[in-house]
């Protein structure tokens, strides 16, 4: 069973940026590249940090937490950089008529 929960308008997230926000009770990095938005955990497996204040890298599709320079895949919240060594959940995204909707598991 999944929450979905519409989260932001596409149009209000710039391209190459993250936000955060909340679904379900769940902190979660809204991530921007071009038109496309990936939905991750807000929290990093190594530092308990917010992730959506790091830096976006679109052409690789990751994110960098900005306390100590781990990356995370967008794709499947697998680490890419150390020193984190465990993956962040990510979450399904859907986007209907310029609405961000996130889906979560209950």
């Amino acid at each position: 069973m999944t929450t979905e929960t519409v989260v932001a308008r596409l149009d209000d997230i710039e391209p190459g940026t993250a936000r955060r926000v909340q679904v379900d009770g769940r902190p979660v990095a809204l991530v921007r590249c071009g038109d496309h938005v990936y939905a991750i955990s807000d929290i990093c497996s190594h530092a308990n940090v917010s992730l959506s204040e790091g830096e976006v890298l679109c052409a690789e599709r990751e994110i960098e937490c900005w306390k100590h320079g781990s990356t995370f895949s967008l794709a499947d919240g697998e680490p890419q950089a150390l020193p984190a060594t465990q993956p962040i959940p990510v979450y399904e995204v859907e986007l209907r008529n310029g609405d961000v909707i996130v889906r979560v598991p209950s």
